[in-house]
Parts: C-alpha cells; structure tokens; sequence
C-alpha cells in the first residue's frame, strides 16, 4: 500500500512537469503548484511514515515552496 501511495504522489508532480514542457500548464499557475503541492505532501508523508527522514526533509521543502508560491499567485491576482 506504502508503495502506491508513494506512486501517487510521484505522478502527479511528474504529471505536472510533463504538462509545463508541453506548455499545457504555466509553472506559476494555480493547477502546477497545486499539482506539486499534493505530490509533495503525500511524498512527506510517506516518508515521515517509513521513517525516512532525507525523503521527508526534500519533499517538506518541495511542498514549502509550492505553497509559498501558491500565496504569492493569490496575491497576485487578488482583487485591490
């Protein structure tokens, strides 16, 4: 079961970078970072579940960063 979760979240960030090289999605938008931001998180916690602390600190990071970018993309287009 570890290993299909672990799958999961492997795709949709692979899924989402596939999508940004065929240009179907903008690396700033909402859908890749949301993408990445679910992929991330399932990865963190997978990882913080086997207890595999170097998996967990790179996909803590990745999941940060997305979010990160997710508020500056809200604040963007949010209404003045």
């Amino acid at each position: 079961m570890a290993q299909a979760i672990q799958i999961a979240g492997a795709l949709l960030i692979l899924v989402a970078y596939a999508l940004v090289q065929l240009s179907a999605l903008d690396p700033r938008g909402r859908p890749f970072l949301l993408l990445n931001l679910a992929g991330a998180i399932v990865l963190a916690g997978s990882a913080y579940g086997a207890e595999q602390w170097g998996f967990l600190v790179l996909n803590a990071a990745w999941a940060l960063a997305s979010a990160a970018s997710l508020i500056r993309a809200s604040m963007r287009t949010a209404p003045v």
